[in-house]
């Protein structure tokens, strides 16, 4: 089974698992965040480890306390490194970006914070280049999961802190970031 099958199978799987009640503390959410991408891979003989700003735009619905559905687009920023091919210094760059659809389950632990884990599918195609020329051009659906935290500073308001690990193909890539999530 390829990856986009089983991407597609794991998220329906999961949502599968969702209850389908909704409480008063239901709601639609927007949110946002900026962090540190890194990539740390060999490609094809080329070795890639570099770190590069990324960032999160998210729009879902906070069905309970305990979970939200979520939709967005994230960046990865572009890494760069120069490396040595064939004596001459060349630059290489790698860029990826996309959809995600996906879930958070979430656990307060009281007061005004929770902890939450997440999970989905990310839509992505990204560009590889080598002095500007490009030398592919990926698009793939592979899963994404993470975990955080959540701190409500007001009843519409939350600082959002975590960590996501985006599974490109067979490449991995870390995202920690930050940032805030507004309830309406």
């Amino acid at each position: 089974m390829n990856n986009k099958h089983s991407a597609t199978i794991a998220l329906l799987a999961f949502l599968s698992l969702v209850p389908l009640t909704v409480s008063a503390d239901s709601g639609f959410i927007l949110g946002g965040s900026v962090g540190a991408a890194t990539l740390d891979e060999n490609f094809d003989g080329f070795g890639i480890d570099s770190d590069s700003t990324a960032f999160r735009l998210t729009a879902g619905w906070q069905f309970s306390d305990l979970f939200a559905f979520e939709g967005g687009y994230h960046s990865f920023g572009t890494f760069d490194e120069t490396l040595d091919i064939g004596g001459l210094p060349s630059d290489v760059s790698v860029q990826a970006d996309g959809f995600t659809l996906g879930a958070t389950v979430g656990i307060p632990l009281g007061g005004n914070f929770s902890l939450f884990g997440r999970a989905g599918a990310f839509f992505w195609d990204g560009d590889a280049k080598v002095n500007e020329i490009t030398l592919a051009r990926p698009e793939e659906d592979n899963l994404y999961y993470g975990a955080g935290g959540d701190l409500m500073v007001s009843e519409q308001l939350s600082i959002v802190g975590d960590w996501t690990r985006y599974e490109l193909d067979n490449i991995e890539s870390d995202v920690i970031s930050i940032g805030i999530r507004i309830r309406f």
